[in-house]
């Protein structure tokens, strides 16, 4: 009898821990909801509040005098415009050089040859 009662006890025993560990996991799943939910919430709150600034500095007037400006070609009293040539074929050609000796140039070390270096002081010579 007294082994009936164990086994017994063992399997409520058993049974409270499996659904103590279930509730436990539900619970976990619910509060990384939650967290979501308010993280989202304070997204679109900040959002709204970045909106409202933009809105007001679209009604202001410094807003609506530099959108005028740069659609008509105004200029304030005493302002000057600096028209630029275009580019020289020369210019152009010493560009193009730049830029391709840049993109041919030796390739980073890896991370690895890099921590031997600056441990070992593998980099005196460059």
């Amino acid at each position: 009898m007294n082994n009936i009662v164990m086994v017994v006890a063992l399997v409520v025993g058993a049974g409270w821990a499996w659904a103590s560990i279930g509730a436990m996991q539900r619970n976990y799943a619910l509060q990384k909801e939650v967290d979501a939910k308010v993280r989202d919430q304070k997204l679109l709150e900040l959002e709204t509040q970045n909106l409202a600034f933009e809105q007001k500095y679209y009604k202001s007037a410094e807003y609506q005098e530099l959108a005028v400006r740069e659609r008509m070609g105004l200029a304030r009293p005493g302002e000057r415009t600096l028209l630029l040539p275009p580019n020289t074929q020369a210019a152009k050609e010493a560009d193009a050089k730049l830029t391709k000796r840049l993109a041919t140039s030796e390739p980073p070390e890896a991370n690895m040859q890099q921590w031997v270096n600056f441990l070992f002081g593998g980099n005196r010579g460059k």
